[in-house]
């Protein structure tokens, strides 16, 4: 049964969209404007519907490659594009809305900046948090991308966003998939090649955290190097 052509007029997605704003619109409904069209025997409202089924909810969906999109069954190349485009515009809006005096103080406050950016993510990732002299945020972003249990990172790539964006201190983040948040010896060697780079740079490294999607650990009050 075609959920779309059995429903009014009035309650189909676009037009209640129109009508009572994008609050009013669930996920399923939201997503399927995005798809536009279902499959055959399959409407757009369904296929949305076992999307998110299958990815186990938007988090999951977010985080889908493109190539993983495309294995779902009614979901094209082009529909898995406009998808990832979709959310990637949502994404970055949210990080540009970001408190520019907000301050990173502690390193609870450098995690709730982390987290939600690479703690769920599959792959491991270097993340950099920057701080001006009175350590407000200045910036962030992702500045290395590793295979599925390894990051390959150079010093230079660490400290370049922190030369480019005049920081004063920078605490460097990056995620362990696996779910544990021991840092494992090349995290503690990484620390310390970092901790010798910032003294003769001259821009303070605060901390190396290790993220998880729900635990952390703070390498410099770990006491372990």
């Amino acid at each position: 049964m075609n959920l779309v052509k059995k429903m009014p007029p009035a309650e189909l997605p676009r037009e209640r969209l129109m009508r009572d704003g994008i609050d009013a619109l669930s996920l399923q409904e939201l997503i399927a404007i995005l798809l536009g069209t279902g499959t055959q025997g399959k409407s757009v409202l369904v296929l949305a519907q076992e999307l998110l089924l299958s990815f186990g909810g938007m988090e999951g969906l977010l985080n889908a490659s493109v190539e993983e999109l495309t294995r779902f069954k009614g979901i094209g190349k082009a529909k898995a594009i406009v998808l990832k485009a979709a959310f990637g515009i949502a994404l970055r809006t949210i990080k540009e809305k970001q408190d520019p005096q907000k301050r990173v103080i502690t390193v609870a406050d450098a995690v709730e900046i982390a987290q939600p950016v690479i703690g769920h993510l599959k792959k491991e990732v270097v993340f950099v948090i920057l701080r001006d002299v009175k350590c407000r945020l200045i910036h962030h972003e992702v500045i290395s991308i590793g295979i599925l249990s390894e990051v390959l990172v150079h010093p230079r790539e660490v400290f370049q966003p922190a030369i480019r964006h005049g920081a004063y201190s920078i605490i460097v983040c990056h995620n362990h998939p696996s779910g544990d948040p021991t840092p494992s010896k090349a995290d503690i060697n990484l620390t310390r090649q970092l901790f010798d780079c910032a003294k003769i740079i001259g821009i303070a490294l605060v901390d190396h955290l290790i993220i998880c999607r729900d635990s952390y650990t703070s390498i410099k009050k770990s006491r372990i190097l």
